[in-house]
């Protein structure tokens, strides 16, 4: 009879796209830029496109001008401090499986860790969310001055827990991310809901995760 697999030490989670939905912001951030409904689609576009330099440490206000630059307009520090507490908001709604999952991990004393492509002040809004309490550790590139999917970030990631590679078990929405963690050693899975991170977790050995109540 084959061994039971032994479960990860740690439990690593990205945040937008697994802890939280995706943002229904843009709408809202096109709306305080001037730019009607058609205008979302270049919103959008403008606001991804400036979003890794943002993860990896720009201000605020800095970001919101260049993401306004690509769209002719322009933003003063009030308006840039409203965006960035629209966008907060926008990326701030949970899924309650998800919820409910990490709830199950903090009580089964499971390690938890959050690695999350995310700026400065994104960072201090989040670690304020009751569901942190579940995590031991907290690390978001904008802190850090690097970002997924950077061969850097996972050596820090590895650093900060006191762990080697394969103790660890990585969720992500992204897959060069997911692919990245793999290529430096790390269990990682591509996230596709709460019930099948349970799947996964109970196939490495996980116990009490039998399903969302």
């Amino acid at each position: 009879m084959p061994a039971s697999p032994e479960p990860p030490r740690w439990v690593v989670f990205d945040y937008g796209g697994v802890i939280s939905r995706p943002t229904d912001a843009l709408p809202r951030i096109a709306a305080e830029l001037g730019l009607d409904d058609p205008g979302v689609a270049e919103v959008t576009a403008a606001y991804f496109a400036e979003r890794d330099a943002y993860d990896r440490g720009r201000v605020d206000h800095e970001y919101w001008k260049a993401v306004a630059g690509r769209l002719d307009r322009t933003v003063d520090a009030a308006l840039a401090e409203k965006l960035t507490r629209i966008d907060i908001a926008g990326w701030s709604e949970f899924d309650p499986g998800t919820l409910a999952l990490l709830r199950d991990l903090g009580a089964r004393s499971s390690e938890l860790a959050l690695l999350s492509n995310a700026p400065t002040t994104f960072a201090r809004s989040v670690e304020r969310m009751p569901w942190t309490r579940h995590f031991r550790r907290l690390l978001f590139s904008g802190d850090l001055g690097t970002a997924k999917p950077d061969e850097g970030i996972w050596r820090i990631l590895l650093d900060r827990l006191g762990v080697t590679p394969g103790q660890c078990l990585f969720f992500d929405d992204g897959p060069a991310n997911v692919e990245a963690a793999r290529r430096a050693g790390l269990e990682a899975e591509l996230w596709r809901g709460p019930e099948h991170a349970r799947e996964v977790l109970r196939s490495r050995g996980v116990s009490g995760l039998e399903g969302a109540p």
